[in-house]
């Protein structure tokens, strides 16, 4: 997803994705130690996005309402 992507969804939606992404970040982790990671270049990606998340969040925290 893209920046703006992530502008546009509520804090609830964004805390959602969030948490998503923590699990398939911590799947992929597992897969790359036990030797079945199908696409290595998918934690890279999964771990961008999840620090994008995390940085529009905390925008939105300071911002106030």
């Amino acid at each position: 997803m893209k920046a703006h992507e992530f502008r546009e969804l509520p804090k609830q939606e964004l805390k959602e994705k969030l948490s998503e992404m923590e699990e398939e970040l911590f799947n992929l982790r597992f897969q790359a130690k036990i030797g079945q990671l199908s696409n290595p270049v998918r934690m890279r990606i999964v771990k961008r996005e999840y620090a994008r998340a995390k940085t529009i969040l905390k925008e939105k925290d300071t911002i106030k309402d």
